[in-house]
């Protein structure tokens, strides 16, 4: 295992640079970067499913200063805006919910409700969901799919997107914002896709077979064996070796 971290301590290095998302090396994050808001890093973080330039393009047509107008404001500058699951109803919904939500108060504040309890992710991520849920009443299988289920004690699926996007809250270095202050870097769980999933398999740091919440636990505790404090230092890292198909 000294190997493998050893491996993964010099992708952390090779990347953790200015240089490291571009317009060569897309990711999502170049579009909540530009902003460096926690709103409208979360639409960045939920929207981000699929082929990265796809995600990037649409993400770059929006227009986010639509989340401090009203509905019909809203309504109509998105009215032509769908991506692939979502439709300009969804979408819609989404900027209305959180222009609701941000006149009330920030999502950190948000996340802490549940997050403070226990030092748990679980907790924070089930009190944000829930209360985007509580605030517009509009619903269908697409807007469900963006937010997710909250997580409870039967339902624990990875939420990739949400743990990313706290990735991106709480960590702070040249790839990530640190807007958030008072969320510690090592109670932060993996974002977990099918591709990370079979990079941690090869690497040996996931014995698990099934692709599910507790691959994500499983994973997050073996980097923590390297670096106990802040064990998503590993995240972009094993998600580039996956995607440029980088032989250990």
């Amino acid at each position: 295992m000294d190997k493998v971290f050893a491996f993964l301590d010099a992708q952390v290095q090779k990347r953790d640079t200015q240089n490291a998302i571009s317009e060569t090396n897309l990711d999502p994050l170049i579009v909540a970067k530009k902003y460096n808001d926690e709103y409208i890093a979360l639409i960045c973080a939920l929207f981000s499913y699929g082929n990265v330039r796809s995600i990037v393009n649409f993400l770059r047509s929006l227009d986010f200063s639509l989340l401090k107008q009203d509905f019909s404001a809203i309504e109509q500058g998105l009215q032509n805006h769908r991506y692939r699951f979502q439709s300009a109803k969804d979408i819609i919904a989404l900027f209305h919910t959180l222009s609701i939500l941000s006149k009330k108060e920030k999502l950190e504040d948000l996340f802490l409700q549940g997050y403070v309890q226990k030092n748990s992710i679980l907790e924070g991520l089930h009190v944000s969901i829930c209360a985007l849920y509580d605030t517009n009443p509009y619903r269908s299988k697409g807007y469900e799919f963006l937010l997710s289920k909250p997580p409870t004690c039967t339902n624990k699926s990875t939420l990739k997107r949400w743990m990313m996007y706290l990735r991106w809250m709480v960590r702070k270095d040249c790839l990530d914002m640190g807007l958030w202050s008072k969320v510690q870097t090592k109670d932060l769980l993996m974002p977990l896709d099918t591709h990370t999933f079979h990079i941690g398999q090869k690497l040996g740091l996931i014995k698990r077979k099934s692709y599910d919440f507790k691959a994500v636990l499983e994973l997050t505790e073996n980097l923590k064996k390297s670096n106990s404090e802040d064990p998503l230092i590993y995240d972009f890292a094993l998600y580039k070796i996956g995607q440029e198909k980088i032989v250990f």
